[in-house]
């Protein structure tokens, strides 16, 4: 499933009980008895007591019974672009109004409906009296809960009955996965709970679910991940599988703040026969006055560097936090660049003291390109487009005094025509994603915005090569 404009996904998530006796050391028996285990999941599934509910509303649907669904406006027919009338905003809950359709925040083109996933207990009718057996036995109970989480995703032209049919069909084949998961990595009586987690594939795959074992780091999870490259029919250059690498959706929120790729909401330059390439992956976005720390005027190769950073670490190259100012000084006393004064400082650095911090703290290669002047830049397209289609990592470019992050580079090899894509580490005020893309703080710029005649270095890092 792609992602695009004006979409809805459906993403339903609950829990299904797993509940299995394990009176058997032989391997054999214990994978029959966990796989019978799955199989009653499976019924459970396709009953009639299974019910999706959409979250903060009154909307209940039992697929599997006829396509029953309470309040009795919603039909089959209906529209799934219709459920969001029905959802409730927390202002909402307490007013007792409801509202059409919610607004999405500047740059969100899709919007994600919660369902959940439940099971009914009782069933209508007289209950029958109930019948209690006792057995006595030494044997290994396993319970534990598998942690079902599924996703549609929905055009304003798809049926509610097409799209909820979807999502049981999606937590049918989840089920499978669970149970190849958990079947791989049983040793005796200790189970991995499986772990299911979404990844955004590039077009035309789209967001697609896989399966993790839990509590397995993803250095022990290569051959599963080259399993997945191959599934999807994708190169084993990029690491698409890694759990940081996990699709964030539009209602999840980063909780240490800081924005993740601003330049999505941008409309790209429209330039005759050009093309756009950008960064890939995701990066934050670091600037002044950040983390507490006063370094207006001085720290812009600090934060550029902190952005190219966060960029390997999100994309689950190294697993280090992004440095601190002072942990970038230290790096660079440490390898010889700069003396023990240096540290807490408020001296400025370039983009050589880039390429060494991230040799020496990541582990990572940068090339350098240097521009004499700020007019030869505008010829550096085909080198800037070959950097972001090759590596996609951020570029940092430092001149005289002033250091800039360069996401990415729209150029026409006809006309010669170019436009950067500018994260201007400068910025001094709040996580405002209105503001730092409509004043420019993240944007395209022409190649007026360099100095003609200052000198410019570009530290360009170098990616590694894997999954």
């Amino acid at each position: 499933m792609v992602v695009g404009e004006s979409q809805s996904l459906l993403r339903v998530r609950g829990p299904l009980e797993f509940r299995c006796l394990l009176d058997s050391k032989d391997v054999s028996l214990l994978q029959k008895e966990i796989s019978t285990t799955f199989q009653k999941l499976h019924s459970q599934l396709k009953s009639e007591a299974c019910a999706l509910m959409a979250c903060d509303s009154p909307i209940i649907i039992w697929p599997n019974r006829g396509f029953h669904a309470t309040p009795g406006e919603i039909t089959p027919d209906m529209l799934c672009d219709d459920i969001h009338q029905w959802i409730l905003s927390d202002e909402e809950e307490n007013t007792g109004m409801r509202s059409a359709k919610k607004k999405n925040k500047k740059g969100s083109t899709t919007t994600v409906i919660d369902i959940r996933l439940m099971t009914e207990v009782t069933q209508p009718g007289p209950l029958p009296a109930p019948i209690l057996c006792k057995k006595s036995q030494k044997a290994h109970f396993l319970s534990t809960t598998l942690p079902m989480d599924c996703v549609v995703s929905t055009t304003c032209k798809d049926s509610i009955k097409h799209a909820f049919g979807a999502l049981l069909e999606g937590l049918i084949h989840q089920l499978h996965d669970m149970e190849k998961v958990m079947l791989q990595h049983t040793k005796g009586t200790t189970v991995l709970v499986p772990e299911p987690m979404h990844f955004l594939l590039p077009e035309p795959k789209g967001l697609v679910t896989a399966v993790f074992p839990s509590g397995v780091a993803d250095s022990q999870l290569e051959t599963l991940r080259k399993e997945l490259h191959q599934q999807f029919d994708l190169p084993e250059d990029w690491p698409y599988f890694r759990r940081v690498s996990a699709y964030r959706f539009p209602n999840e929120t980063y909780k240490d703040g800081y924005l993740r790729n601003p330049h999505r909401v941008l409309t790209h330059p429209s330039l005759d026969q050009g093309k756009v390439n950008l960064v890939r992956g995701i990066y934050s976005y670091h600037h002044y006055m950040q983390d507490h720390i006063d370094d207006n005027g001085w720290g812009c190769a600090y934060r550029s560097l902190q952005t190219i950073c966060s960029w390997f670490k999100q994309q689950g190259y190294v697993e280090r936090s992004v440095p601190t100012h002072r942990e970038i000084q230290q790096a660079l006393v440490d390898v010889g660049d700069k003396e023990p004064s240096f540290v807490g400082s408020r001296q400025w650095i370039g983009s050589i003291e880039v390429q060494n911090v991230l040799n020496q703290s990541l582990g990572v290669t940068s090339k350098i390109m240097f521009v004499s002047q700020g007019s030869e830049l505008a010829s550096k397209g085909r080198e800037l487009t070959n950097h972001f289609l090759s590596e996609g990592t951020p570029v940092m470019i430092g001149g005289g005094v002033l250091a800039h992050t360069i996401l990415g580079v729209a150029w026409s090899e006809t006309t010669g025509q170019i436009r950067y894509l500018i994260l201007d580490p400068h910025y001094t005020g709040a996580e405002d994603l209105g503001v730092i893309t409509d004043k420019g703080w993240c944007g395209w710029k022409g190649p007026d915005f360099w100095d003609q005649t200052a000198y410019y270095n570009l530290c360009l890092p170098q990616r590694p090569k894997g999954i």
